[in-house]
């Protein structure tokens, strides 16, 4: 009886394969079997490959397997006595706390910021076009959907629909700590947060999907806009020419050399990360400072150490490294992370709560068009607005693997972009969360 009473409450969500190991495996079967079919010049998998990106396709493949019940990323198990447990895949954090900073390391090890710095002011414009078009997408989704569904934007007090919205805006400008802060200060029911945090993961990751998809096709879109990318092909260019005028057959002693530097740095970055946030939470003017509160993260810290000592190495003999494929392994591991990134997307759950998942995705259109009609205005490639737009919305685990599958050597343009966003996220979030409450009560 107890157990049929915990049923109606909660599903028992439990995968078909839960043991991590074994879906790490599946994972990388599914990234060989990408691999090893976009390698075909001829056939099927040629054409299949001019319309879709491998990059898509690796998160796809776990998507697909998340979506029909034989992986997932977290899941509920009700056992014999009715109790009910949480579970959840530990390989999302080890892919985006270990493989993540370690590849940033890795693919900074040329970089060339003269030529990064020389890219313009179009990137930076087309990040805060995206931070804008959250800000205002919000309130305006509201006022959309509040026509069709006012129950869906209504509620009052605690469980107020525009307090768990201030949620996402912090989380698509910012990231975790600016979302855990616009949960703190709006005082959303914390029993109905899943809900939101439902939409962030199934509409943020459905726009990642769109971008991947547009790269294979932005040759085209750059014509249509009318964009110069000239500068982001100089940069390209001079990348490829130094590893070019460096490249060797790795040794094994080489790509131990590689993996120690990227993560030994890791490790610094984990050290200075944990000290610095423990640090600073114990600082109330940071601490309970909303605006400064992203600085109590270890994952901000983590990512900004990270890269800062990849720029540092650059400076250095082990530059040449790159030679040897250091942003080749560093592309192994953001194609890991990728793939577990799909493993967090289940397609099946946009049938949960179908009218919120609309609030968000009416939001993120606003985004994308105002991204579009900036892009055409001011003539950006449409790798700006990409990585400008995954700056915001996906983060420092995002922007870095669209800018990537551009050129491993535009990675830290994404990542200094994301770690931006932290700083304007709670801004941002905070204006965006005040015109959402005046739509929402007038």
């Amino acid at each position: 009886m107890i157990l049929q009473q915990v049923a109606e409450v909660v599903k028992d969500t439990t995968p078909l394969v839960t043991k991590d190991t074994v879906v790490f495996g599946m994972l990388m079967a599914c990234l060989a079997f990408v691999f090893y079919t976009s390698s075909q010049k001829k056939g099927f998998w040629s054409k299949f490959y001019k319309v879709v990106p491998a990059l898509l396709l690796c998160y796809l493949l776990p998507s697909i397997l998340s979506s029909t019940g034989i992986i997932a990323a977290e899941w509920n198990t009700i056992t014999e006595t009715g109790k009910v447990e949480e579970n959840e895949s530990s390989l999302y954090f080890m892919a985006s706390r270990y493989l993540l900073p370690a590849a940033l390391v890795l693919m900074t090890l040329s970089i060339d910021l003269k030529a990064v710095f020389n890219l313009g002011p179009k990137a930076l414009i087309m990040f805060l076009t995206g931070t804008i078009g959250i800000i205002i997408g919000g309130p305006l989704a509201i006022i959309i959907i509040g026509v069709i569904s006012p129950e869906t934007v209504g509620g009052t007090g605690a469980d107020a629909v525009w307090r768990g919205l201030s949620t996402l805006a912090g989380s698509w400008i910012g990231g975790s700590a600016n979302q855990a802060a616009m949960l703190e200060v709006y005082n959303f029911n914390q029993a109905k947060y899943g809900g939101m945090v439902l939409v962030d993961i199934v509409v943020a990751n459905l726009w990642m999907a769109i971008l991947l998809m547009g790269i294979g096709y932005s040759t085209k879109i750059d014509k249509w806009l009318g964009a110069d990318s000239s500068a982001i092909e100089t940069l390209k260019t001079r990348v490829s020419n130094y590893a070019a005028s460096v490249k060797r057959e790795a040794s094994l002693t080489d790509i131990m050399i590689m993996l120690g530097l990227a993560f030994g740095s890791v490790s610094v970055a984990h050290f200075g990360g944990d000290y610095l946030a423990s640090t600073l939470e114990n600082i109330p003017s940071i601490s309970k400072n909303i605006y400064l509160s992203f600085l109590t993260s270890s994952f901000f810290w983590l990512i900004s150490i990270a890269t800062l000592l990849g720029i540092l190495l650059s400076y250095t003999p082990v530059k040449k490294y790159e030679g040897a494929g250091a942003s080749r392994i560093g592309s192994i591991f953001i194609y890991i992370l990728v793939a577990t990134i799909g493993v967090k997307m289940d397609l099946t759950q946009i049938l949960e709560n179908p009218w919120l998942i609309l609030v968000g995705i009416v939001w993120m259109t606003i985004h994308a068009l105002l991204l579009i009609l900036v892009a055409k205005l001011i003539k950006a490639p449409y790798f700006f607005l990409a990585v400008g737009s995954q700056a915001n919305v996906g983060g420092a685990a995002s922007a870095p693997i669209v800018a990537a599958e551009f050129h491993p050597a535009l990675a830290s343009v994404g990542v200094l972009l994301a770690v931006f966003g932290y700083v304007v996220g709670t801004i941002g979030a905070i204006a965006c969360t005040l015109m959402m409450q005046i739509v929402a009560t007038s």
